[in-house]
């Protein structure tokens, strides 16, 4: 046996060329010219900008519970008042009609769709005139 006729258990790994033929060389894996390839580039990541539309897409800040308003029409509560009832918005959302926003008892305004039939008084709502004719029409009170 002689040094030369020796072989090693494995292959030593290939050495990393550098230059025109190896993986780190020349432009080091960058392309040619332009912005990228420059030193300090820094491209502003078009995500970002997608991102801060976001928040007005979302409704962000102008669909909050002080400007979301729920309609409701007299038909609707015609169903479920009794005669002589005193009506707020909270009673509404009790009886199922409207239901709460973000956790708190929205603004409703009252549509004179339908009809009224029962007397009731009504407080702290947002309506419409012809609803309110209509109201006062089936002797009801509006406050």
């Amino acid at each position: 046996m002689q040094k030369n006729n020796l072989k090693p258990k494995t292959e030593l790994k290939k050495k990393k060329l550098v230059g025109r033929g190896g993986t780190r060389g020349k432009t080091s894996g960058r392309g040619t010219k332009g912005q990228s390839a420059r030193a300090g580039n820094k491209k502003r990541p078009e995500l970002r900008d997608i991102i801060k539309k976001l928040p007005k897409l979302r409704g962000y800040k102008f669909n909050s519970v002080n400007n979301y308003v729920a309609s409701v029409t007299l038909k609707d509560i015609d169903k479920v008042i009794i005669e002589g009832d005193k009506i707020t918005p909270a009673i509404l959302v009790a009886r199922g009609v409207v239901t709460n926003f973000k956790g708190q008892t929205p603004k409703i305004k009252i549509l004179a769709t339908g009809a009224i039939t029962k007397s009731a008084t009504f407080s702290n709502f947002l309506m419409s005139t012809a609803a309110k004719n209509a109201i006062e029409k089936a002797k009801g009170t509006v406050k």
